[in-house]
């Protein structure tokens, strides 16, 4: 059984709080975002918040990542959405994203994982991977990307949202 992938959107503006993807269509089976995102922020690295929907409510996290050589494990109610590298780390490095969020439709938990990473300079790197999930019964009909921690959106940041059906 093969996969299609279908571009929905893409998004490339700077200078802004958030990057949001809208009316997303319920003809998939899943979807996917990819991002490449640095941020005005003064930190070495800034992880990107994910809401569906546009609520903080029912929502989850597991989540593994290593900062530089030391490994962490924890939970909360943040899902996460990727990685941004910073205004001080090494110029033209970029934090990065991909989303899976299986069955988006779904009447039932929705759940996703993240796989997420950024460089800060020859020390700093932050590496992650998060397991989330939305228990609501709704259709995710739009996602919302802010930098956690209030950092703007920089030049050359990207995000791409594509569908998924399985054929």
């Amino acid at each position: 059984m093969a996969n299609t992938f279908v571009k929905i959107a893409s998004i490339s503006t700077y200078g802004v709080a958030f990057y949001e993807f809208t009316s997303i269509p319920a003809t998939f089976t899943d979807l996917m975002i990819r991002t490449s995102i640095r941020t005005d922020r003064a930190n070495y690295h800034e992880s990107i918040e994910m809401k569906f929907n546009s609520t903080n409510s029912n929502r989850s996290n597991r989540r593994i990542y290593v900062a530089t050589s030391t490994a962490t494990a924890d939970t909360g109610s943040v899902m996460y959405g990727g990685q941004a590298s910073a205004a001080s780390n090494t110029a033209n490095c970029f934090g990065s994203g991909i989303v899976y969020i299986a069955n988006y439709t779904t009447t039932k938990v929705k759940m996703s994982h993240e796989f997420g990473g950024s460089q800060g300079n020859s020390t700093s790197k932050l590496m992650d991977l998060n397991l989330n999930a939305w228990n609501d019964t709704a259709t995710i009909t739009t996602i919302r990307l802010t930098p956690e921690n209030g950092g703007q959106i920089q030049q050359y940041s990207t995000a791409d949202l594509y569908g998924i059906k399985s054929s």
